[in-house]
């Protein structure tokens, strides 16, 4: 399988497989906490953009790029937990990790499903209850585009196994 390749392929591979962070997600409740902080990064990153958007705030804005690089940390670390499950191509992945990415995506895949049902019932029942649906649309929209997009990332981080201990 590694005759087939590229340097691109090895390279991630090898990004991946790197330890240095593994004190930050090494068991499942550190995990479950990297996921937790970077969820309410991601929360708070998407609500300061549309505030800065929306609001013109140039305060928001400021809040918005500090807390990116924290953001990146955490995603990163995320993946390494994985062993980059997500990120990396299928070919480079053995069959365990296929079916294991498989079942995230399909997991994620309900989730966002469900999650996006009761965003569209929470907007449709305040555009009946008198309200204008334009802006909550709208950022109810981004908020489901961006779980979509995440959900996948987080789902894997709450399954990874801890690593075996050494002999």
């Amino acid at each position: 399988m590694n005759a087939q390749l590229t340097r691109y392929d090895r390279w991630m591979q090898q990004t991946m497989n790197r330890r240095e962070g593994a004190p930050l997600y090494a068991t499942a409740g550190r995990r479950r906490v990297l996921v937790a902080v970077h969820i309410g990064l991601t929360v708070a990153t998407v609500t300061a953009g549309l505030a800065a958007d929306i609001g013109g705030s140039v305060i928001a804005a400021g809040v918005m790029l500090a807390l990116v690089l924290p953001w990146c940390i955490a995603t990163g670390a995320i993946n390494a937990s994985t062993r980059g499950l997500l990120e990396l191509r299928r070919r480079v992945l053995d069959e365990r990790q296929r079916a294991e990415r498989s079942e995230v995506l399909a997991r994620a895949h309900r989730i966002t499903t469900v999650l996006l049902f009761a965003v569209a019932a929470a907007v449709i029942g305040y555009g009946l209850a008198g309200g204008s649906t334009g802006r909550p649309a709208l950022m109810a929209l981004i908020a489901g585009f961006v779980a979509h997009w995440l959900m996948p990332m987080w789902v894997a981080g709450l399954r990874a196994q801890d690593e075996p201990d050494d002999e």
